[in-house]
């Protein structure tokens, strides 16, 4: 099997390049995080180092996260690594770009919106599915509604649908719109980024996002938490995650 991930530098170091790396699903599983903390921590304190472009192989982002992690006796684990990368991300020293094409759905989308400026594709698709299967999605319930507000965030986690990359870009989901994503994240890190101090530019990042990431940190430990001690001790949190593995559909009992 391929490497989950590639990693490239550009720019002469002043980029460093992810490129999530087992297309079609690029499936967010515990290689897939391994491997993405593994580089960013790698990198962090390079002084040259300006920016982060985080982009994926093949049509699609991301099907989401691993299923089969999320059964309980994975899941606590499973949850520990993500978020730790989620994490790292929100607090990384230079800017994370994402570039987001096709499918960026659940675990996707939550690693996708713990970046820092985000370019999608007019067709992508984005959403977090996790109550379809009887859960919800960790993660993203805190940095949705920072992102798009409460409302809009609450439509998301609530109903499990997806929305496309023009409507993610109206409310605020994403940043940037453009066929190519990835050429548009380039572009902007060129005409943006790449003539800026290095050293400078981590003391705008620090100062911007000091205590945004301070609050989605306390958050994130409080509703992981909340879904580890409390929804999967539930039957039809279970219930859901087997049946999706099954093929079958789900018989909730509301309990």
């Amino acid at each position: 099997m391929s490497q989950p991930l590639a990693i490239m530098p550009e720019r002469d170091g002043a980029l460093l390049h992810l490129k999530l790396n087992r297309p079609k699903a690029n499936i967010v599983d515990a290689a897939m995080i391994a491997a993405l903390d593994a580089a960013l921590a790698a990198e962090a304190d390079k002084p040259g180092l300006k920016a982060v472009l985080l982009s994926a192989e093949g049509p699609h982002f991301s099907f989401g996260a691993s299923v089969e992690e999320h059964l309980p006796d994975q899941c606590a684990e499973m949850l520990k690594s993500l978020h730790g990368l989620i994490k790292r991300m929100l607090d990384y020293p230079v800017p994370v770009l994402v570039a987001i094409q096709g499918q960026c759905l659940g675990g996707g989308l939550e690693v996708a919106a713990a970046g820092h400026i985000l370019f999608a594709a007019p067709t992508a698709s984005l959403g977090q599915p996790e109550m379809a299967l009887g859960v919800f999605a960790p993660a993203a319930s805190c940095l949705l509604p920072e992102r798009i507000g409460q409302g809009k965030a609450d439509d998301l986690l609530f109903s499990g649908r997806s929305v496309k990359g023009d409507a993610a870009f109206q409310m605020g989901l994403v940043d940037h719109l453009a066929d190519d994503p990835e050429a548009a994240a380039l572009a902007w890190f060129d005409q943006h980024i790449a003539a800026k101090s290095g050293s400078s530019l981590r003391f705008a990042v620090r100062a911007a996002r000091a205590e945004y990431v301070a609050r989605m940190t306390a958050k994130i430990d409080r509703v992981e938490a909340l879904y580890l001690n409390q929804l999967m001790k539930t039957r039809d949190a279970v219930e859901g995650l087997e049946a999706f593995l099954a093929k079958r559909p789900a018989k909730w009992e509301n309990t």
